[in-house]
């Protein structure tokens, strides 16, 4: 958990020290707005971005609508970003060394991505993104105790910042928004509703759900389907939340949840659910999960993974949300998981793909959080506030603009487990409304 460092935001000064007006200074400093000129003009065509130096000179680049102005407050704040724009625009948010003065950091995320599209920038943008991608399987090397590590980095946050922003069933993945006018709450149902249609459910059936969360899902199969579920999850505060939940509502004959791996699980289920865990495997691991899927699923089993992907080619995770948010996480390529399924001897029997829907979740989160934002620092400070303000525009930006998509993989050990059709799912679906 982050701690106040005690310098949340610089000072911005209008007056240049002696070392500033030293000519190698100002050197530096014209060779500092010349090189972010040159970067910014490469990247930004559509709309403008006008860039306030801390000598006061104005960057402006892009053509009409939106109109974003920052402020950066720090001549290595300008270094800092020119050595690498992923993990430098980032930090120097969180740091309050860049300063959003017309508009929101949303507006400044959403510009850039909407000008990078699915590229990968300009200059060194491109060769961060390549150098980033040759060491991804590095980056995504989860072994047991680091998996366990990177988990509590990002769930084992104090439980009163998930319930300041998320639903009541604490959804902590992507909604299901059928109707413009869906709540986030209502959304959610639907996502679960939507989960246990296609896990073709019957009453006593038992179900392993692989990142059980904080058990919202668990509890809906349960309750809804009359299934007897194990949740796995690696957080402790997770744990703890469904164990007392499960209590809570007097569910602990259907429900039960152990601090476990996937990679430890034994038995034999009929159903097996994945909800936002597939993301935290890593790349070098994807054959292993599989197989061990394939070991736990009944011979007339049906397992449903939803995870974030791309359909893009294969890349690398941003070096900023892995360093910050996600360690060891990545949005695979379908490319990268359909071989591992098929080399576990596994049938995939529907995808469907979620497109923008995980952008509408993001922005429900982001509008909830920042009204809470008081709270939220009050728990931890600013600095950890700017952080998850940047992280949730980020996610948003990225569903909207960069390929990012949500993928529910539906797959069978036997071709004819599932009907032929997939009328069963609206069938479900409105019995369970």
């Amino acid at each position: 958990m982050l701690q106040d460092t005690g310098a949340d935001r610089p000072e911005s000064t209008t007056t240049s020290s002696l070392a500033e007006d030293q000519p190698w200074h100002r050197a530096g400093s014209d060779l500092a707005a010349f090189l972010l000129r040159t970067l910014l003009s490469a990247v930004i065509r559509q709309g403008t971005l006008q860039v306030v130096l801390p000598q006061g000179e104005r960057i402006e680049v892009g053509l009409g609508d939106p109109r974003v102005r920052v402020r950066i407050l720090q001549p290595a704040t300008v270094w800092r970003i020119l050595r690498n724009p992923d993990l430098g625009l980032g930090e120097a948010y969180m740091d309050g060394t860049l300063v959003v003065e017309n508009g929101e950091i949303y507006d400044l995320i959403t510009l850039a991505m909407r000008n990078i599209g699915l590229g990968d920038g300009a200059g060194i943008m491109k060769v961060h993104a390549a150098l980033l991608y040759l060491t991804r399987r590095m980056a995504q090397n989860n072994p047991l105790k680091k998996s366990r590590r990177n988990v509590a980095h990002h769930y084992d946050l104090s439980h009163r910042l998930y319930d300041l922003f998320l639903d009541p069933a604490h959804q902590y993945s992507c909604a299901y928004f059928t109707s413009p006018d869906d709540t986030l709450e209502h959304a959610q149902q639907n996502k679960m509703r939507h989960i246990a249609a296609k896990l073709l459910l019957s009453p006593g059936q038992t179900v392993l759900d692989i990142g059980c969360g904080w058990g919202g899902l668990a509890q809906h199969l349960a309750t809804t389907a009359g299934v007897r579920v194990t949740g796995l999850t690696l957080s402790v505060e997770q744990c703890n939340h469904a164990v007392k939940s499960a209590a809570a509502g007097k569910l602990e004959d259907r429900l039960a949840f152990k601090l476990q791996d996937y990679r430890q699980a034994e038995g034999r289920y009929d159903r097996i659910v994945s909800v936002g865990m597939f993301e935290h495997v890593g790349v070098g691991y994807y054959r292993q999960f599989f197989r061990k899927v394939a070991s736990l699923l009944a011979d007339d089993g049906v397992a449903l993974i939803h995870t974030i992907g791309s359909v893009r080619p294969p890349r690398a995770t941003s070096q900023w949300m892995n360093k910050y948010i996600f360690p060891g996480a990545y949005a695979p390529s379908l490319s990268e998981i359909a071989p591992a399924i098929e080399q576990a001897g596994l049938y995939t029997t529907d995808i469907e793909v979620l497109r923008l829907h995980y952008a509408q979740t993001l922005r429900a989160w982001r509008t909830r959080f920042m009204a809470a934002r008081a709270q939220i620092a009050a728990i931890y400070d600013e600095r950890f506030c700017r952080m998850w303000e940047y992280y949730l525009a980020y996610c948003e930006g990225a569903f909207r603009h960069t390929g990012l998509v949500v993928f529910q993989i539906q797959i069978t050990r036997r071709i004819g487990t599932v009907p032929q059709t997939r009328n069963y799912i609206a069938a479900w679906e409105e019995h369970h409304a």
